[in-house]
């Protein structure tokens, strides 16, 4: 059956979300896809009420830009769906004559097309689904990482770099710097990458695969503040203790999220009471996941690469899967595409392995071997040396 196709985006944008929507287009256009190309506004929330930006004609130039336009180009959304959403967007692809839907996100968005898949395939519908790995946290199941991780891993690494020179210059503060990642916390032990040499910032690293414990935090931070007079610390937002409760409270709840205190402002109030010890606290947000100017080239190779996959795997009718990498060697660098059964990731979080921690303040060699590979060189700096 000849048909038309949809691309939609899901969940947080990444600085290379873009990148896989230029690698699908792409594609489809290299295959000479006949029917129409779209895209809905504001991921599932446009396409339940049929907002579509039509993309068939895009010109080359407009294309290109794409591949370098941070954020989400066509909108995202964190819309919630049910039984009766799942049911109304089949009958939406029905009416549009929508053969092929692809989804690029997290294990959330791979929920989403994999129940699209599920409520389609029982209604008797033939429709084509597939999946897109886009998360900076790099906590879907399967794969080695995923598409948006190393770019915002980049900024971790040149924000910690920056930050421990002026508290070097200055070696007055404990600086505690939250990293995003509620669970998994790979973008927070990449931080570890900011050392040059042994004794470098990040001096502690605390994760959220390993319980909490104030009293060894504080211990921690009065023995390097000993020792180096100016700390940086470096924490995941989704610190847990013991009995695995949040060491912040909860202040906004979603239909389907909790959103908590600042873990950096938490824990620099306890140095500043308990220790006596200036302390500042600093939370990128934002900020670290939209930086289009520490995009890794590897990562927006990969999330082109992504695109690509995912569009082969639905004009030639594989169903219900996600398009993934699987690492063959970090030295020298080397992956291949794989295909990966959507129920597999769906809503499976990926946690950061425990043989990676040391102490439960710091991070192993192992991990920066693996880590490398990804982020030792950004676009910008390529793109500098292709010029000289």
């Amino acid at each position: 059956m000849e048909g038309n196709l949809i691309i939609a985006h899901g969940g947080a944008p990444t600085a290379v979300i873009n990148a896989s929507l230029y690698g699908a287009i792409k594609k489809l256009k290299k295959e000479g896809f006949k029917g129409k190309i779209l895209v809905p506004r504001f991921g599932s929330d446009g396409l339940l009420k049929e907002d579509f930006i039509d993309l068939t004609n895009i010109s080359d130039k407009e294309l290109e830009l794409l591949k370098d336009t941070p954020g989400s180009a066509i909108g995202s959304s964190r819309f919630p769906l049910y039984e009766e959403e799942y049911n109304k967007i089949v009958d939406i692809l029905v009416k549009h004559n929508i053969k092929y839907v692809l989804f690029t996100g997290g294990n959330g968005s791979m929920d989403t097309i994999g129940n699209i898949y599920k409520h389609a395939k029982a209604k008797g519908v033939d429709v084509i689904c597939v999946g897109i790995p886009k998360t900076i946290d790099n906590d879907i199941g399967i794969l080695d990482h995923a598409p948006g991780f190393a770019s915002n891993a980049n900024y971790i690494i040149q924000t910690v770099k920056d930050a421990s020179k002026d508290v070097e210059g200055l070696p007055i503060h404990v600086s505690i710097i939250e990293v995003m990642g509620r669970n998994a916390g790979w973008l927070t032990a990449s931080s570890v990458l900011a050392r040059t040499k042994k004794g470098d910032a990040p001096h502690l690293i605390y994760l959220p695969e390993t319980p909490f414990d104030e009293e060894k935090f504080l211990k921690d931070v009065k023995e390097k503040r000993d020792e180096k007079h100016g700390v940086i610390v470096v924490v995941s937002e989704g610190l847990k203790d013991k009995n695995g409760n949040p060491i912040v409270k909860p202040i906004y709840k979603t239909e389907r999220a909790t959103y908590f205190g600042d873990v950096s402002t938490h824990l620099a109030t306890l140095v500043i009471e308990k220790l006596g010890i200036k302390a500042r606290s600093e939370k990128p947000g934002l900020i670290q996941r939209c930086s289009s100017s520490l995009v890794s080239k590897i990562d927006q190779e990969e999330a082109i690469l992504m695109g690509e996959v995912a569009i082969d795997a639905a004009l030639k009718n594989i169903n219900g899967v996600m398009s993934g990498i699987k690492r063959i060697s970090s030295n020298p660098y080397k992956i291949e595409p794989i295909l990966i059964p959507i129920e597999k990731v769906m809503m499976e979080e990926r946690l950061f392995p425990k043989e990676y921690i040391i102490n439960g303040n710091d991070i192993s060699d192992e991990f920066i071997k693996w880590l490398k590979p990804l982020v030792n060189e950004t676009k910008e700096f390529v793109d500098f040396l292709d010029k000289k």
